[in-house]
């Protein structure tokens, strides 16, 4: 009778097993799937892909998308160029200096910590479109325009950073350990760089991916601050790619869009492993 019953409750695993993993699977193809268009896209011409918009199988027009790109005064290594050296230099700033601030809100007791977090919290719900205008104005005022520190710099400030880390550094991070080390003698930046910001990796690399993929693919603020040509980053270049009124070149539309997509997907999957690294940890029980 036993045996019958766990025969039973195997199947019914095996069952549900098979459907989870369906599912999983038409979940990975659905998003897959448009980042396959878009480079499939990247390889056929306009024609194509006007009268076929959907294919899986590529062309032979992706050397003459790319001669087209050129022929729009598109430089993808300059804006690859500028892009990186924005978006490196942002996710640096807004980790390293929200994990530090995260670091203060939980290791210091101090009168207004819990004001100060408050303040942040209410910051988030604030529009950065809000203050696009004061903002241009100061960096005009500043002759901080065409500039890319007037894009990394404010990245120091990143409220939603600063809580993801607090919330994750509140339950990770023994403070009984921090106050050993102070015994010993090491200093507070001793400390953070060498105890804190171990701990905090897989958070780090969460943050450093979103805020990456955000700045590389930030349009707004580089239009209005950027305008010299040779200061253009990538996603400015693509929204400048428009035809004449006669006809717009999809296939180099689609491999500029390829372009600038690639370097997200080599960020993400270097930093993936510390996502998952951190999961697994979050899920151990002592």
């Amino acid at each position: 009778m036993i045996s019958s019953v766990n025969v039973k409750r195997k199947k019914s695993g095996g069952g549900s097993n098979a459907i989870l993993y369906v599912v999983c699977i038409l979940l990975t193809v659905l998003s897959i799937l448009p980042f396959l268009i878009m480079f499939i896209n990247a390889t056929r011409s306009t024609y194509q892909v006007q009268q076929h918009a959907l294919s899986l199988v590529p062309s032979n027009f992706l050397f003459s998308n790319f001669s087209v790109l050129n022929g729009k005064t598109f430089n993808p290594l300059a804006g690859f160029l500028n892009s990186l050296i924005i978006a490196t230099g942002t996710t640096l700033c807004a980790v390293y200096f929200s994990t530090l601030t995260a670091y203060a809100l939980v290791a210091y007791t101090w009168r207004l910590r819990q004001a100060f977090f408050t303040l942040i919290v209410a910051v988030m719900m604030i529009p950065s479109q809000v203050s696009s205008i004061g903002f241009y104005r100061f960096m005009y005022q500043v002759h901080m325009t065409n500039n890319f520190w007037a894009l990394i710099l404010p990245s120091i400030a990143a409220p939603m950073t600063v809580f993801f880390m607090r919330q994750y550094m509140l339950p990770t991070l023994s403070l009984d350990m921090v106050a050993s080390a102070r015994i010993d003698g090491a200093g507070e930046f001793r400390i953070f760089n060498s105890f804190v910001i171990p701990i905090m990796k897989p958070a780090m690399a969460t943050q450093a991916i979103f805020t990456f993929v955000s700045s590389w693919n930030e349009l707004f603020r580089p239009m209005i601050l950027l305008t010299k040509r040779e200061k253009y980053t990538m996603p400015i270049m693509v929204s400048l790619l428009k035809g004449d009124i006669y006809k717009t070149e999809y296939g180099a539309v689609y491999l500029a869009l390829s372009l600038s997509v690639l370097p997200l997907l080599v960020v993400y999957f270097v930093l993936s492993k510390y996502i998952i690294a951190g999961v697994a940890l979050g899920s151990v029980k002592e």
